[in-house]
């Protein structure tokens, strides 16, 4: 969530963590509901500390 929330695109956050784009995406559209956020702008606003 947070290399997200700073920007990065599914493909960079990928290649950070040995993951394809794909999943990223995955998890990325399964979380936004659970954090009621609806883009990664919003995530930029939440406390994921």
């Amino acid at each position: 969530m947070r290399l997200a929330a700073t920007g990065m695109t599914n493909r960079e956050i990928g290649a950070q963590l040995f993951l394809s784009p794909k999943t990223v995406s995955h998890h990325l559209y399964r979380a936004f509901p659970k954090l009621n956020v609806a883009s990664r702008a919003q995530l930029a606003g939440l406390d994921l500390s």
